[in-house]
């Protein structure tokens, strides 16, 4: 049996596990931005000066509710100077946002912090009209950003720390300084598109930094409560600037001459596009790129304990998520009831609408992801795999960009699914006879972001995971920690975020040698 067609009829329980077809859905009124005409610079709403539109797409009913402008090059050059003013202007501190005391800039940030609390629910809303993550995703951004801007803003005293390094003779030290690298250009995705640009906007700000940010196409206005809670918080005129538009807009601001950074997050085919503009320029650049990790199941696994984070390190997000272990690499021993587990947990998810609370999957953020897809779902079929659920169209959606969430099973590592990133709700389980041919497996990829190992032995675990050749690795979970740097390896990108590895992203060293004997 090589699977399921991807237009046959869904089996009684995929039925069940689909969910109920979403409803024309009330306008919510924490929503207050639609149709809007103006960009965030220098501190206020302006016109744009391009006449290009964008619109926005609710992905769960395909209806459109909402656009914004395009801006043109004279708009991005409007943004990129009034981040040239504000980095130094005499009226934000001593020299500019630079020059403003690391402890006082967090007090920006504790502000700032307090301000997306308050827009919570808006964020959330927002959010998932924009891109059909389910509520309690989004839930969770204005939380998790505020955290963010607290975590970065507790570096002030690193910042304020001397760093003063003696000469091996002792004849002299080096006092190691740290300059703000300057105006950064902050360009995010669709999938979190809050959360993935403070975790470039607090460190850029905590450095001394002054930014224009660049939200994805599909997710334009979710950003705009971040500009107001900046407002709001009395960050200064010209730090934080936002443009919209598309990918023209976001090439113009790569290569900017007025612009004195790169941070990215999307896709590795843009991202080695944006890697080679900033390396004939050489402009430093972070990028956190695509995924395609392994959770590895040693034979002594607790499947119940498995379970219960299943989705949550394996499809979070509707499959979404950059660093999800989309690959699941099970012992042969136990590789049958691995399988049922897992279908078994996916079946049981609700799929349907994403403002639902119950929702645990939604639709795909647009339409040509979802197209892109089923075209993998329908290759893991053709190339042998076996779908023991989904590989079919979603029960009784007749609009949205909807998928079924498949598990593939009998699946090798030479198939497409097994190689490539999907970013949609599908899994693969690979079967393995020894240990060394499992981390084989889960090396013998293009990408090293992300990863787990499940075990009841903590040791063996954390002993297969400095094996396994990616940035992150969770034992028996997957999470982010502020604290500590999240970092691609290979296709997966280049630099860090998080942790003081990620703040030291957004400075320059200088070192000033002075003689002590």
């Amino acid at each position: 049996m090589t699977g399921q067609s991807i237009d046959a009829a869904p089996t009684a329980a995929a039925t069940a596990a689909a969910g109920q077809p979403v409803q024309p859905t009330r306008f919510p009124a924490t929503l207050p931005y639609r149709h809007t005409d103006d960009l965030f610079i220098d501190g206020a709403w302006r016109a744009a000066s391009g006449t290009g539109r964008t619109t926005v797409t609710n992905p769960a009913t395909e209806a459109e509710w909402g656009s914004v402008p395009v801006a043109s090059a004279a708009d991005v050059d409007l943004a990129v100077a009034a981040a040239r003013r504000a980095f130094a202007r005499a009226g934000a501190g001593a020299d500019g946002w630079r020059g403003l005391a690391p402890s006082v800039r967090a007090g920006y940030l504790e502000r700032l912090a307090g301000e997306i609390e308050k827009r919570a629910a808006a964020i959330s809303h927002t959010n998932t009209w924009e891109n059909g993550s389910p509520v309690a995703e989004t839930g969770r951004a204005a939380s998790n950003a505020a955290a963010i801007f607290r975590y970065f803003a507790g570096l002030a005293g690193y910042l304020e720390t001397a760093d003063v390094r003696p000469f091996p003779d002792g004849s002299a030290e080096t006092v190691v300084r740290q300059d703000p690298v300057g105006v950064c250009a902050l360009i995010a995705p669709w999938n979190f598109p809050i959360n993935l640009v403070v975790a470039k906007l607090a460190p850029a700000l905590m450095a001394g930094c002054t930014v224009v940010i660049k939200p994805a196409s599909p997710t334009p206005l979710s950003i705009r409560f971040l500009a107001d809670a900046a407002a709001a918080a009395g960050i200064p005129a010209g730090v934080v600037n936002i443009v919209t538009g598309d990918s023209a807009v976001g090439d113009a601001l790569v290569r900017h001459p007025g612009v004195d950074k790169v941070a990215f997050t999307g896709s590795t085919p843009v991202g080695r596009r944006i890697a080679a503009a900033c390396g004939e320029l050489l402009r430093p650049v972070t990028l956190e790129l695509g995924g395609k990790s392994s959770a590895l199941v040693l034979p002594d696994v607790d499947l119940t304990a498995m379970q219960q984070v299943l989705i949550r390190s394996c499809m979070r997000n509707t499959g979404q998520t950059c660093y999800i272990s989309t690959r699941i690499l099970a012992p042969a021993g136990r590789y049958d009831e691995l399988v049922d587990m897992v279908t078994a947990t996916i079946q049981a998810a609700r799929q349907g609408d994403p403002m639902d609370p119950d929702t645990v999957f939604g639709p795909a953020a647009t339409r040509a992801q979802r197209d892109t897809v089923r075209g993998y779902i329908r290759s893991g079929i053709a190339e042998g795999a076996r779908a023991t659920t989904g590989g079919d169209v979603p029960s009784g959606f007749d609009r949205g960009f909807f998928v079924k969430p498949t598990v593939f099973a009998d699946v090798t590592p030479g198939m497409r699914i097994a190689r490539e990133e999907i970013f949609g709700p599908v899994l693969s389980i690979l079967r393995y006879d020894t240990l060394d041919e499992a981390i084989g497996i889960a090396n013998n990829t293009a990408f090293g972001l992300g990863g787990t190992v499940f075990s009841a032995d903590a040791d063996a675990a954390f002993d297969a995971a400095a094996r396994m050749d990616t940035g992150s690795v969770g034992l028996g979970f997957f999470a982010s920690n502020h604290n500590a740097p999240f970092a691609g390896r290979h296709d997966s990108g280049l630099g860090a975020e998080f942790g003081r590895e990620g703040l030291h992203a957004y400075l320059r060293p200088q070192s000033v040698h002075r003689r002590i004997r």
